[in-house]
């Protein structure tokens, strides 16, 4: 039998060296390998943490973008069939302007209280408040018709905002020197908070809505905020001498606040969860409006008393861009149209409003209003709900 047994060890010797071919890693070998291999568990992506909200607040939408839900045309049922207006504040001429954004034209003056300085949408979205300062009132505009309705006397409503959970309007009485939380609808007066700073005037709310950070004009200083205890919790002197704060507005991640400072020439950086030092970042003379884009992707500044806007890029953290108004100008406060192309800013000492394309920075109209023009409200705006102010939504 030794033929058969030479056979046979030579097969076994082949079966052992095909064997062992099979588990080489040869080029031949490497598509069926690769092919054969089994699938490699699916990774678990981290989903975001979502900040526990103020009580009755809505939920976060996007933990990484606090204006989410502020997208081109993003416009919620309640609001959608609103007209397309801007309404200017003309705090010399006791009026409101209207402006019909499609045509750039003044349709419309409205007579209101003495020396208006905002328009504000409430946090329902559904009525504009005109804040008449030294008249001591609000009157209400309707949105769906654009004509006036009540007016209800409330003390020295410089500015005006909204907790985030819709329980309080927020009244900035500047010269009574007080925060009073109030019923949003009534305007009732529900607790008073007395301010040892002077000039309180513009506002923002964290992420989570549990406080807000207050500019105080006259006296330099920042004010912390607890909301639902509606108490101050923090204070500081701005380390500038003569500082003037004015608009207060929150990064989209919600980490950092900017405060627009129009005789230290830029924005104050601070970090309000800590409420620490705040640094300066200069952006141009007199700078005072704050608006966000929008993409969430950059903020655009407006330097009153150069007649520039300058563009600050949230992703750099950095400015990047700078316009200017051909023939000069006082670019105060405003807003942006709701489908994101347009920036409005009232020209505050030249009675005239500037509409700017969002894209080059060209001045698209210059268009003659009332004197003293200040807090103009772009209405109707994307967004779930409002904070105030000339309109602040998320």
């Amino acid at each position: 039998m030794p033929t058969v047994k030479k056979t046979t060890t030579a097969l076994l010797a082949a079966a052992l060296l095909a064997a062992l071919a099979g588990c080489g890693s040869g080029a031949d070998h490497q598509d069926e390998a690769i092919g054969t291999r089994p699938a490699a568990p699916p990774a678990v992506a981290k989903k975001p943490v979502v900040p526990q909200g103020l009580p009755g607040m809505p939920p976060v939408l996007d933990p990484k973008d606090a204006y989410a839900a502020d997208r081109p045309n993003a416009l919620q049922p309640a609001v959608k069939n609103f007209l397309p207006r801007v309404y200017v504040p003309n705090t010399n001429s006791n009026t409101v302007s209207v402006i019909d954004p499609a045509t750039y034209k003044v349709i419309e003056t409205i007579p209101v209280g003495h020396q208006p300085q905002h328009v504000v949408p409430s946090w329902d979205m559904k009525t504009l408040w005109v804040n008449n300062d030294l008249g001591d009132s609000l009157t209400a505009i309707d949105p769906a018709t654009g004509k006036t309705g009540r007016t209800v006397q409330v003390s020295d409503p410089y500015n005006l905002y909204f907790t985030p959970n819709g329980k309080y309007a927020v009244v900035m009485a500047s010269m009574d020197r007080e925060l009073v939380f109030r019923d949003p609808v009534t305007m009732n007066r529900v607790k008073t908070v007395p301010v040892t700073c002077a000039g309180v005037n513009h506002a923002d709310f964290s992420m989570d809505g549990r406080y807000f950070i207050v500019s105080c004009e006259f006296s330099g200083e920042l004010l912390k905020v607890d909301t639902e205890q509606m108490k101050i919790v923090g204070q500081q002197k701005l380390p500038f001498d003569g500082a003037m704060p004015q608009d207060v507005k929150m990064s989209p991640d919600g980490k950092t606040f900017y405060v627009a400072d129009m005789m230290a020439h830029g924005m104050w950086v601070l970090n309000g969860d800590t409420f620490d030092k705040p640094t300066l970042l200069p952006t141009g003379k007199g700078c005072h409006g704050l608006y966000i884009s929008r993409d969430s992707k950059e903020m655009y500044i407006s330097n009153r008393g150069e007649g520039t806007i300058s563009i600050f890029d949230f992703t750099q953290n950095k400015l990047t861009k700078k316009w200017e108004l051909p023939d000069g100008g006082s670019p105060d406060m405003g807003g942006v149209s709701a489908d994101g192309k347009v920036l409005w800013l009232s020209g505050r000492y030249n009675a005239e409003v500037y509409a700017i394309d969002t894209s080059t920075g060209k001045e698209l109209a210059r268009i003659p209003v009332g004197s003293g023009p200040h807090g103009l409200a772009v209405y109707p705006q994307p967004g779930r709900y409002s904070l105030g102010h000339t309109g602040i939504f998320r």
